[in-house]
Order: structure tokens, then sequence, then C-alpha cells
């Protein structure tokens, strides 16, 4: 085995692992690595000057590239910016490996963090290395962890004794897996009575859907059943989106959507079943009917049957899960189960038809307002996007707008930021770019959450990322005063007088056009909707980094 200090392992290590960009902001505990890094030039070091963007850069290229990202942080600092965004990353399965440089372990007396505490409760591992030897089978299995579904991000932290000491180092990559785990067989069974025989059968879809590969495998099993499709979490394409059984996200753990779904008699859920904030829930705190026969399946087994009580779960991967459910179904369903699917297809067709129509009549109603509505912006911006772009969502409450003018139906051609934390979609927008170069990049990002990682604005410029970022710029947290409302709905029922909303506008409007353009970026500010789609045009034929400042209505 080859002997060489440990900053050299870590180098020789990630290239093992194929890894091109280490995304980071150093910091003094950083200087072995980056001292190290001068002599490894292919690794290429992605400066970030908020850790936030480094974090929403690292999710966003581990998710579109497939393979784990790696972070570098700077001790308990710069590691306490980016945990908001490991967060997003931890509830969502970003795989990620995410280091920090730590003191030496001789500085026990003069003060020390305890990094892999810090990150503990946000990673699938973590640990910290005070030896030189012991990094590279730390490394290999952080990866390891990283990429094995269920997957999700590890941490490392690095005494800085273990990168300036030398050991024999065996340099080896993390071991390719197989992890496509098929069901067992009886539950396959089990779960295909169910669904043969129910009279109302609902499918909900989440990311696990789209990361394993499922989208045509989930479309099979709907249309054999002809049941509607909802998502719980739609933060990459699941199903695509113009299906006609596919009838947008739903909400769980409110009302209004238990009655929607009172009538299923059979559920199948493929994927989390809830996600995000539910702060507001209106009990009981249960998201099914008791008449509903639930069918939980998910590639992580703590994950199913976890919150609601489940008739069948299976724990093994989505897409080897719902090809043999589909074969089930194929051979067992009855000529009577498949004509009464065909007319439950025809059903969900037309109260998709009808969704839509409604939101045509609001797009039509908003069409002229000035400022213009998100409804309208999200209709020109269609009309400015090339066939092969790709979405990078984080538009927060104009989401819903984007998806009535945008379908997805093509894998890879949306992510989306997961998570409670504001601040993905700037280095998210980047991140997307640097694993897609040859396609166009489009990241549109609500102000709020712009401004929680402004900085991304640099970093584009600085290392020349050719993404464009779309601004819905209405002057507030209007996610905010949408939850003050439903609070005050849910839980006050409604008895007090109407929220002032407290430090929810924005009365110093952001500039981001101006921000852009401080920072390298050219930027433009759109106010009449006509001259959207051909400034989104220029700015993704420019082959530069580009932001459109779109002021759009605030009302609720």
């Amino acid at each position: 085995m080859p002997r060489m200090a440990g900053k050299h392992a870590v180098m020789e290590m990630l290239k093992a692992e194929g890894v091109k960009y280490i995304f980071g902001n150093p910091g003094t505990t950083e200087t072995p690595l980056m001292d190290a890094l001068e002599s490894h030039p292919d690794i290429k070091y992605m400066l970030t000057v908020q850790e936030g963007v480094a974090m929403g850069m690292a999710d966003a290229y581990g998710r579109a590239s497939g393979s784990p990202s790696f972070v570098n942080l700077h001790i308990e600092t710069g590691l306490a910016n980016g945990i908001s965004l490991l967060h997003n990353a931890h509830e969502g399965g970003s795989p990620i490996v995410l280091t920090a440089c730590n003191k030496d372990v001789r500085e026990l007396a003069h003060g020390r963090s305890d990094l892999a505490e810090m990150a503990r409760q946000f990673t699938k591992w973590s640990v910290e290395v005070s030896h030189a030897d012991a990094i590279p089978v730390a490394m290999r299995r952080a990866f390891h962890e990283a990429k094995t579904p269920p997957t999700g991000p590890t941490f490392i932290s690095f005494a800085a004794n273990s990168l300036d000491d030398e050991g024999d180092m065996d340099i080896i990559p993390s071991s390719r897996s197989f992890n496509r785990i098929r069901p067992d067989a009886d539950a396959v069974e089990l779960a295909v009575d169910i669904l043969a025989g129910a009279k109302n059968p609902v499918m909900l879809v989440g990311d696990s859907v789209g990361e394993s590969g499922a989208v045509d495998e989930a479309v099979r099993v709907a249309e054999l059943l002809g049941c509607r499709v909802y998502s719980t979490v739609f933060s990459g394409v699941n199903f695509p989106t113009s299906h006609p059984q596919y009838l947008g996200p739903i909400r769980l753990g409110y009302r209004g959507t238990r009655d929607s779904l009172a009538s299923a008699d059979a559920m199948l859920v493929a994927g989390r079943i809830a996600s995000n904030y539910y702060m507001f829930s209106d009990p009981p705190m249960r998201y099914l009917s008791e008449k509903t026969r639930l069918i939980h399946l998910h590639w992580d087994a703590s994950n199913v049957g976890q919150t609601e009580p489940t008739d069948v779960g299976i724990a093994a991967d989505p897409k080897t899960s719902l090809a043999e459910i589909a074969e089930a179904l194929e051979a067992s369903m009855s000529g009577s189960a498949r004509e009464a699917a065909k007319i439950r297809a025809t059903e969900a067709a037309a109260e998709k038809q009808a969704a839509q129509a409604k939101g045509d009549a609001r797009l039509k109603e908003r069409w002229d307002g000035s400022p213009m509505s998100p409804e309208r912006m999200m209709a020109e911006l269609a009309k400015g996007l090339p066939d092969d772009a790709i979405i990078a969502n984080d538009s927060v409450t104009s989401g819903g707008a984007l998806h009535h003018s945008v379908q997805f139906d093509k894998p890879g051609s949306l992510y989306g930021g997961r998570g409670g934390a504001l601040g993905w979609g700037m280095g998210g927008t980047l991140g997307v770019k640097l694993a897609n170069p040859d396609r166009p990049v489009v990241g549109v990002i609500g102000d709020g959450s712009a401004m929680m990682t402004v900085q991304g604005l640099w970093t584009a410029a600085a290392s020349n990322i050719p993404a464009v970022y779309v601004i819905c710029n209405n002057g507030i947290y209007k996610v905010l005063k949408v939850n003050m409302n439903m609070y005050k709905e849910l839980v006050l029922k409604g008895e007090t007088p109407p929220s002032q909303f407290l430090g929810m506008d924005f009365k110093l409007p952001f500039d981001m056009a101006g921000m852009a353009n401080a920072n390298g970026v050219y930027g433009r500010r759109i106010e009449d909707p006509e001259e959207l789609a051909p400034a989104l045009r220029d700015a993704i034929d420019s082959g530069r980094p580009a932001l459109l400042d779109v002021v759009i209505d605030p009302a609720m």
C-alpha cells in the first residue's frame, strides 16, 4: 500500500470515486486540503461565498448526476451555515458526502466542537476521523452509504492531525452495489388481491418512483387499475403530468384532502406518504379513511407503515416492485374488473379536464393584470422554454401556476427543493447545470428563497455557469401569508380578526436584476409579460449566466 499524508489520501479517494467537483467555502482548518488540491487539477473546486449555495449545488448535482457529490465546509461555523439545506437533503434523500475539517485532536483543553454530533441527526452516517490511515475506509463507507437506497447525506469530520500525518493508504473506491431488491412474493399477491378487487383504488407517488427509474412501471399499474393518481412529493418527475389520470399534488393532513380521498377503498402509495411541514394538521392525525386499505411501497423499510395503519408493507425497489405488481394485475384481473378500470380512467380524465378548465379560466381572468399574475408569468415562461429545457423549481407559492402551464413528462426535466428550508434554488440551479452541461437549465425561484442564498450569483459568474434564473418577484413571503390564513382557519377557527401579516412584506423591494449585474451576471427586470418569452430565449442563447427579475402580483 502506498504511504502518503492524509490530505493526499482524501484527494486520491475522490479520484477513485470519480468526483469532478468539490463544492465548498474554505477556512483555515481546510488549508491542508486546499494545499493538496493544487496537485490534483482534475478535481475542480467550486468556490461559493455562502455555505447554503454549496449545499444547494451539491444536492442538485448529486441527484441530477446520479452519483454522490462532495462538499467541504469550514469547522463548526461553516457547517452550521450549511445545516439548513443539509436538513433538506436528508429529508429528500439526496446523495451527498459532506465534510468539514476540525481542530487537531490534541486541542481538547482549548475547546473543540463535536462536528460529527452536529451533523448526525441530518445524515445517514456521521463520523470523525482522527488518524490518517482511517481516511480511505471512512470515505469508502461514506460514499457507499450516500448512494445506497435509501440514499442520503453522510458526514466526515477530518481532525487536522489526520490530514497532515502519514499512513499506509488503501485507495479503493466504494463498491458497486446492485440494489434492485425484489418484493416479497406473498406481499405482491396480497397487494394485487386488494387492488384488483377495489371499486375505487387511488395511487399516490413520491420521489422514490422517479429516482428508481420506475415512471413507466407506475404508469402501467395506474392504467391497469384506471385509478386516479396524485403526488405526495413532486421534486422530480414521478408520473407524466400530462397523463389523463394524473390529478396533481395533494397535501395530506387536512380535512379537505381526507374528504377527497374518503371514497377510496384501496390506496397504493409508492414513496413517502408525507413530507414537508404539517404544523396545522386538522385532527385526527390520520391521513386516510379507516375504510381505505393501504399498500405502502418504499425502498426504506423504516418508512413503510411509519405513520398510517398499513395493510401491506413492501420494503423493496420501487421499479422492480411496480413491475411485478403490474404483471400480477395483468394476469389476475377479470374482464369485469378491466371494464370497471376503463370507466374509472374515463372519470379521472374528466376530473383532470375540469381542473384544467378551472385553471384556464383563472389564467384568462388574470391575464391582463398589472403587475402580471403568477399564472400569466408561467404561461409566458412556457412559450420561451426550449423542448429540452430542465427546470430547477424553487418557486414555492407560484409552483401551482408553473405546473399548470408546463408539462413534465420526461424524467430528468424537473428538479425541486425538498424539505422546509428556503434557499435551495440559487445553488440548485447551478448544480443541475453542472450535471447537464449540454441542456438549457432554468431556475424558477421565489424572491424570498432567492435572497436566502443570493450569493450564488457570484459563483455563477465567477465559474461561468450558464444557467438562467427567473425570479418570481412578488415582494412578500407569500407562503407565510398562506400559512397564516390556514392557521386562522384551522387552529383559531376563524374567530380572530384578519392577520396584519407582520414580518411578511418586503417594504424595500428586492432589486434582483441589480444584484445580478453587481455580481457579474446579466440581469434584466421584466414588468411587461410579453417581454418574458423572448428575454428567456435570448438569455439561454447567450451561453452566459443570466437572471430575469419578473415582477408579479402579490395578491393572495
